[in-house]
């Protein structure tokens, strides 16, 4: 996250802080370094004119709404971060959240992940926080059974979380990424258990030293990378932060706000191969992405190339982001550079947090999303030829809705089921005092949504989407799942040092929909990597079986697809990850299909539209 006006100085002893902060405030507004002025955000935003919401066929579709049902559907929770007042950079950054179907009745169920206290600024009387995982009863309530599922017996500084069913026994189990010590949850039938030291997971094994017991880990996903059937694990690292080196930085020249990553070390990514005994390698410096200079928030896989193996988008704050293309013999390359996602159009890095990915306009071209600082937009960077991507948050009319934003979460989503994937952003800013410093940025902001014009454009709708996107909050982590069963897709969203919203989404729209279940193969069940192209008419719409992506959060495995008022989808076709494939013909709309590798359809039933 970069602020190119704060100023920092390393913790030291008394004596040398009160000297450093003495010549901070003589120097304050002054940098270490000149920086390149970017373009002024004005110049290549500005729309010819003002934007509309129109379908081709000039219907007035209205956008969907959002009712926020946090407390009615029993979910009582409050994330710690532990702040004592010292504004220790950790604070701010968590907490993810995750819709995952814990216990195989095919509802999806939430888990949030939590901070703790810093050590010897335990509140008396106060439990120790968890991670809190909520059971969908299927009628409109959750459950909180965290004490009943064994997660009260693990407590971390949580960041993020990652779930697949990493060793093939039929269930999901759960990957806490966190501050120190990450854990591996296995599920037993509803119970889970620590595995975390027996799998080798805890913290990197890819250095020359050993790792730091604060090791700060932020993003996860799983995948397989080398296609020998079993899920491996990519962890996303932040910085070298401790305590003792804690960073004194400051906005007004007098008061210490939170620190910025510039002057930390970074720390590489870590990639765990699973070698399908329950244990995993370190495969970090084999497989081509070890590099200590980055410092990655988001994580996210996908196909760029479409070769059939899984290529990994890392965002980092305020360096470089990466790209790598799998080589298809364990290892990556990194590609940001030469396909113009490493730097922003003027070739400054920027604060990339969260990340998505989408074919907005189902012609076969990715774009990929990634939610950044306030005064830089939020970034679209769209396929434009081979490998080549430019970044079009101007031309799609992103830019400048979302300059003022600081953007951490955000997913691709057909929210209004019309065959066209929309965009929503958590926004929140990391520093509660910057309204003193910058009168148009706020700590607490409104969620924002944008609707697919089909025309390549996006259009703010924020204002229509419900009272949730009329409340300012400090949101971080953001997923979705249709948690009531009625075909539309619902968010979860996290705040920091607050409550989580959870929103149903109560659009009134008559499209039809067609939600895809797969299970693949023994050792990957959920078919994690899958790649479904659904023909309708004369679109294609395209999906992927992922974790990982928008930030410190995972949404449910389970695809949807808005047909729009198409009664059925013509044709899919499936591209398993073993690659290979299968084909279905005349998928009947507003329900969902169960899809076996190997054996096509095998169960249906209505969702209630």
């Amino acid at each position: 996250m970069k602020r190119s006006s704060l100023q920092t100085t390393a913790a030291l002893p008394a004596c040398r802080v009160l000297l450093a902060m003495g010549l901070l405030v003589g120097i304050s507004g002054c940098s270490e370094e000149e920086q390149v002025a970017a373009v002024p955000v004005d110049s290549y935003i500005k729309p010819d004119a003002p934007p509309t919401y129109t379908t081709p066929s000039e219907e007035d579709i209205q956008p969907p709404t959002f009712t926020d049902i946090t407390q009615q559907a029993g979910v009582d929770h409050r994330h710690v971060n532990g702040a004592f007042g010292q504004k220790w950079m950790p604070e701010t950054m968590g907490s993810g959240c995750a819709f995952f179907d814990y216990d195989g009745d095919e509802k999806p169920d939430i888990l949030l992940i939590n901070g703790t206290y810093w050590p010897g600024h335990e509140p008396a009387g106060q439990d120790t926080p968890t991670n809190r995982l909520y059971r969908n009863l299927g009628n409109g309530q959750f459950d909180d059974v965290t004490r009943a599922s064994g997660l009260d017996q693990v407590s971390c500084y949580g960041m993020g979380t990652a779930i697949a069913d990493y060793d093939g026994d039929g269930d999901q189990d759960i990957y806490v990424t966190a501050l120190g010590k990450n854990y591996l949850l296995q599920n037993n039938d509803g119970l889970f258990v620590d595995q975390t030291d027996s799998a080798g997971v805890g913290f990197s094994r890819c250095n020359d030293t050993e790792p730091s017991p604060w090791e700060w880990s932020v993003s996860a996903l799983w995948l397989d990378y080398d296609h020998d059937g079993h899920l491996d694990l990519l962890v996303g690292n932040y910085v070298q932060w401790t305590p003792e080196t804690d960073i004194w930085a400051t906005r007004d020249g007098k008061t210490k706000s939170y620190s910025t990553p510039e002057k930390y070390k970074g720390s590489t990514c870590v990639l765990f191969r699973n070698k399908g005994d329950g244990t995993f390698d370190d495969a970090t410096r084999e497989a081509g992405i070890f590099n200590p200079a980055g410092k990655s928030m988001g994580v996210l896989a996908d196909d760029f190339n479409d070769d059939g193996w899984s290529d990994i988008v890392t965002t980092n704050d305020t360096q470089p982001n990466f790209l790598y293309i799998n080589q298809q013999d364990g290892t990556f390359r990194d590609d940001a550079l030469v396909a113009g996602i490493a730097y922003d159009e003027t070739g400054i890095t920027r604060a990339g947090m969260g990340v998505a990915v989408c074919d907005m306009s189902n012609s076969g071209k990715r774009s990929i999303a990634i939610g950044n600082f306030s005064g830089e937009p939020v970034s679209l960077y769209t396929q434009a030829g081979g490998s080549a991507f430019i970044d079009k948050s101007g031309a799609t009319r992103l830019a400048k809705p979302t300059n003022v934003s600081l953007t951490f979460g955000l997913v691709f989503a057909d929210f209004n089921l019309d065959g066209f994937d929309d965009l929503m952003l958590a926004n929140g800013h990391i520093e509660p005092d910057i309204e003193k410093v910058k009168q148009d940025w706020k700590f607490a902001q409104e969620p924002q949504l944008f609707l697919n014009n089909r025309r390549g454009q996006f259009v703010e709708v924020t204002s229509q989407a419900g009272a949730p996107f009329t409340e300012s909050i400090v949101a971080r982590g953001l997923a979705i799942a249709d948690i009531d069963g009625d075909g539309d897709l619902d968010v979860l969203i996290t705040t920091n040092d607050g409550q989580p919203k959870l929103l149903r989404n109560d659009s009134n729209s008559t499209n039809n929909v067609v939600r895809l279940q797969l299970q693949g193969s023994r050792n990957n069940p959920n078919a994690i990597g899958a790649r479904l192209e659904a023909r309708i008419g004369d679109q294609v719409i395209t999906r992927r079986i992922t974790t990982g992506g928008s930030y410190l959060s995972q949404s449910e495995l389970t695809a949807t697809i808005g047909l729009g008022q198409a009664k059925q989808i013509d044709e899919l076709k499936v591209f398993w990850p073993d690659g290979k494939s299968d084909t279905l013909k005349q998928l009947p709309a507003n329900a969902i299909h169960h899809i076996q590798q190997g054996k096509g359809k095998i169960q249906s039933r209505d969702v209630r539209r």
